[in-house]
């Protein structure tokens, strides 16, 4: 396989789990020096043995902008101005309009929206001319689905921070595209408390009624983040790519 990143500098918010993980492992796989962002010493540590000795990590939170900020001035300095920004830190946390209390909305707000928007700010002093950023999405960022409401439209922001964020980017050489994932096998659900039983029918409605027949997987959706951050893309600005099994073609799940 070709290294498509061969001595680029990557760095990767919510890089210690699922999409963000996998995306590291394939980035330093395809020659690219890595640094991620988490909000443990006990996830950093973890991620960063499955990523490898190519791969540097930092302690912060996408809310924290003074911990963003410090992040970016680390990589510069201990590995070099940043090729790729993948801005993927990201939660979900499902709850119907009545039980949606302004705690839960500003957790939203604050991770998905904000926390993108601020970590391409942040990182705007240490872009190299060039640049590929990345934000991470949702297929339900044009969807209406129940119990999804804010965090659709946190998703609906981050997709048109990518629109807003092309002509900005213009004078640092950067371009910017988004990466839409829909259902993907991860251990979200697992961590949000779900049983087994639950997790396995939820995963068995989706491969009934998806037109892929099954969820995706960690490494497809990273497949799409590799795209967006090399070369092979490289005349896309401000594109939205939908990796969904075809969900947001079908609208079904109300």
């Amino acid at each position: 396989m070709n290294n498509k990143l061969e001595n680029k500098v990557v760095a990767i918010t919510g890089g210690n789990t699922g999409i963000g993980l996998e995306s590291a492992k394939v980035f330093a796989a395809q020659g690219a020096k890595v640094a991620i962002l988490a909000r443990s010493q006990e996830k950093l540590d973890a991620a960063l043995a499955e990523i490898g000795d190519s791969a540097i990590g930092f302690i912060g939170d996408v809310r924290d902008l003074p911990s963003l900020e410090a992040f970016f001035a680390c990589v510069e300095k201990r590995i070099g101005k940043v090729d790729v920004l993948f801005a993927n830190a990201g939660l979900s946390t499902p709850a119907p309009l009545e039980e949606t209390d302004e705690a839960l909305f500003d957790l939203h707000s604050d991770v998905n929206f904000k926390g993108a928007f601020f970590t391409v700010k942040s990182a705007l002093p240490h872009l190299n001319q060039g640049a590929s950023v990345v934000l991470t999405s949702s297929c339900l960022d044009e969807m209406g689905v129940t119990g999804l409401s804010v965090y659709s439209a946190t998703k609906a922001a981050v997709r048109s921070l990518a629109r807003s964020f092309t002509p900005e980017l213009k004078k640092y050489g950067a371009r910017i595209n988004v990466l839409s994932p829909g259902p993907v096998i991860t251990d979200i659900e697992k961590k949000a408390g779900a049983s087994e039983e639950e997790i396995s029918g939820f995963r068995s409605m989706f491969a009934e009624r998806l037109p892929a027949g099954r969820m995706g997987q960690v490494h497809e959706m990273a497949s799409v983040a590799l795209f967006l951050a090399s070369d092979d893309s490289s005349f896309m600005y401000g594109a939205e790519v939908q990796a969904d099994g075809g969900m947001n073609q079908t609208r079904w799940l109300n």
